[in-house]
């Protein structure tokens, strides 16, 4: 099995990590702690009490428990979040989950949309379920049937575009089960995704109402997240990662294909430094799902976050700026050089 982005590993201390990366060291998975036991936990597997953790609390916990799953790869000065290989039990894949609910006869409220809104898009975008997935708590058996949110995946670039776009046309339709985001859903999204006040709640809203990649299936918020297939992974060309310090630029987007990748990633041109180190800015990559496919082609855009140096297997250098170096992204951002709502 290839393990891909949005895969979950269970350890043997019962630890479930998200696989944030398509490349591994020979020793660890890369990815990151997300749920740990705990007696309080609200949410229960196989007699088990599980609780959903941050980043601070999830490096805290490995630091104090498991201190061999921070260490030394590509990037300079700081330590890799991983899964030693041999403490894996569990590989998760969504793609078999998805087929274990479809194939289920539970009826139960959350299973009925999950199904639902697969065969939306197996019906009508010719997408196989070799290529459709759903992960989050749902891929561990940890979800809440009336709270839980779907984070629904879709498997090669293709495919995603095609949802997207089936998406855009169908949260139109007033007869569609496929909704637009409306109402309180706004301010409950705005509130898990923005941390600071880099983005307003208007702002928001404007920008992911034109990414048709979240929405509403009869009351539930789902995403339609994009992992790329086997065939699509080039191999890795970068060697050495260095950060610089922060840096904030001004530039223009020249090469959105990645932009729903993970990470996503943007190749921009005519880069003005407004702060931080005065280098030739080739990409902005973004580690958030806040800021997947937030800006297009030809757009003008400031970006904040961390410089960084890549070494390539050539020897030669770029420089990209990262946004998402915490899962929270405090001041990190990327958004329309002018906001869309003045422009009105």
């Amino acid at each position: 099995m290839t393990v891909r982005p949005r895969f979950f590993i269970k350890t043997k201390d019962n630890l479930f990590f998200a696989v944030n990366s398509y490349y591994h060291p020979t020793s660890h998975y890369i990815a990151f702690l997300r749920y740990i036991p705990d007696m309080q936990g609200e949410r229960c597997l196989d007699g088990v009490n599980y609780k959903k953790v941050g980043s601070d609390e999830a490096y805290n916990f490995i630091k104090e428990n498991h201190p061999e799953y921070l260490f030394d790869w590509n990037v300079e000065d700081k330590k890799m979040m991983g899964v030693l290989k041999e403490d894996v039990v569990e590989i998760l894949s969504p793609i078999e989950k998805l087929k274990e609910i479809v194939q289920s006869d539970d009826n139960n409220e959350l299973f009925s949309k999950i199904r639902l809104l697969s065969s939306t898009f197996h019906e009508k975008c010719n997408i196989s379920y070799d290529d459709m997935g759903v992960t989050g708590s749902t891929l561990l058996g940890l979800e809440n049937n009336t709270s839980s949110d779907i984070d629904f995946i879709v498997f090669g670039k293709e495919n995603h575009v095609k949802a997207i776009r089936l998406y855009s046309e169908l949260k139109e339709d007033e007869y569609s089960v496929l909704d637009k985001i409306h109402g309180d859903y706004w301010k409950q999204v705005y509130c898990k995704r923005i941390k600071d006040d880099s983005m307003s709640l208007d702002e928001f809203i404007w920008y992911e109402s034109r990414k048709n990649n979240r929405g509403l299936i009869r009351g539930t918020l789902f995403d339609i997240l994009f992992t790329k297939n086997p065939e699509e992974i080039s191999e890795m060309d970068e060697v050495n990662f260095k950060p610089l310090g922060k840096i904030r630029i001004k530039c223009k987007i020249v090469d959105d294909y990645e932009s729903y990748d993970t990470p996503s990633t943007y190749y921009v041109s005519n880069v003005e430094i407004v702060d931080g180190p005065i280098v030739n800015i080739d990409k902005i990559v973004s580690y958030t799902h806040t800021y997947t496919g937030i800006v297009k082609n030809n757009e003008e855009v400031i970006a904040s976050g961390v410089c960084e140096e890549v070494t390539h297997k050539d020897n030669t250098k770029t420089y990209n700026l990262i946004v998402g170096t915490t899962r929270e992204s405090i001041n990190e951002y990327i958004k329309l050089y002018e906001n869309p709502l003045e422009k009105k």
